[in-house]
């Protein structure tokens, strides 16, 4: 068993300019679009502090003001919403800029997934594992995503990444594919052998993917920091995870469990979460199924 302490910070990369979403992300950043009430970052912020983080590191590029501006004290609003006597709101806009501590650093170098993990080296010690959780998607479970992964890396220590299996075998080629071991006496968690990026689906050796949370340690920042350009000339995230398991370092798959997976920077999958997370509210539940009975479709 890898060597483990408590793990208290997470990085969550929220640089891209989105263009998925354009022109709706030529002002606003994608990680800011509401999901109902709520901004989609701070659905993930909310499921690292739920899983024990104290502090959530966001790596922003020069359009993301408003990100800080959201996790931050509104001393105007909350002043009006005193005086208004409206005090539930007065709370909940409270609690968003006290859930954590906040540290931002803009993004710096190339290209690829893997360089904002790298620009947050210099707050991570060495010997310190850290959350990495992309501020544009999440996994609604319950227990959270990570709070899931957590109990995995109490058991077995080394890095954890979070999977979910891929109904559609066609669509195995927007994923990175683990190909892995079974870990007897369980049965979702598995040893990951190696991870292949994108595969042609005939060429994946799973459905299993293996993607959008991870718990590192400080150790993979040289192996970013030697990274030549991988595929489309992009820094990769994985690759530097496939160095370090090469060391002899473990990585373990935690297929999350009673969740759902949302990339919320497209937009099919937008429009889906806004209504599956419309019918878990408890608010406008009753009126988005009456309104969805009664579409003629």
């Amino acid at each position: 068993m890898a060597e483990k302490r408590k793990i208290t910070k997470a990085i969550i990369p929220a640089a891209g300019l989105g263009t998925r979403f354009l022109p709706a992300t030529k002002a606003m950043p994608k990680e800011m679009l509401p999901l109902i009430d709520k901004p989609i970052i701070q659905y993930v912020v909310e499921e690292a502090v739920e899983a024990g983080i104290t502090d959530i590191i966001i790596i922003t590029g020069y359009n993301k003001r408003s990100i800080e501006d959201h996790f931050d004290h509104s001393f105007e609003l909350e002043a009006r919403l005193k005086a208004d006597d409206k005090i539930k709101q007065l709370r909940e806009v409270q609690r968003i800029a006290e859930m954590a501590n906040f540290v931002y650093v803009r993004q710096k170098g190339p290209y690829g997934n893997g360089t904002p993990v790298y620009c947050a080296r210099h707050l991570i010690d060495k010997s310190e594992d850290f959350v990495v959780l992309w501020g544009d998607e999440l996994i609604y479970a319950e227990p959270g995503r990570l709070s899931q992964m957590m109990k995995v890396y109490e058991k077995y220590g080394g890095g954890v990444i979070s999977a979910v299996r891929i109904k559609n075998r066609e669509d195995v080629a927007r994923y990175g594919i683990a190909d892995v071991e079974k870990i007897k006496g369980e049965q979702s968690v598995f040893c990951i052998k190696s991870i292949m990026e994108k595969p042609d689906p005939k060429d994946a050796p799973s459905n299993l993917a293996a993607h959008g949370a991870y718990i590192l340690p400080g150790k993979i920042f040289p192996y970013l920091q030697e990274l030549a350009p991988g595929r489309g000339g992009e820094i990769w995230l994985v690759d530097a995870i496939t160095q370090l398991m090469k060391s002899g370092y473990p990585m373990y798959a935690a297929e999350i469990q009673n969740g759902r997976y949302y990339d919320t920077g497209n937009k099919l999958e937008y429009i889906k979460a806004q209504v599956d997370f419309a019918l878990r509210h408890p608010d406008l539940s009753k009126g988005i199924k009456d309104y969805l009975r009664s579409l003629k479709i």
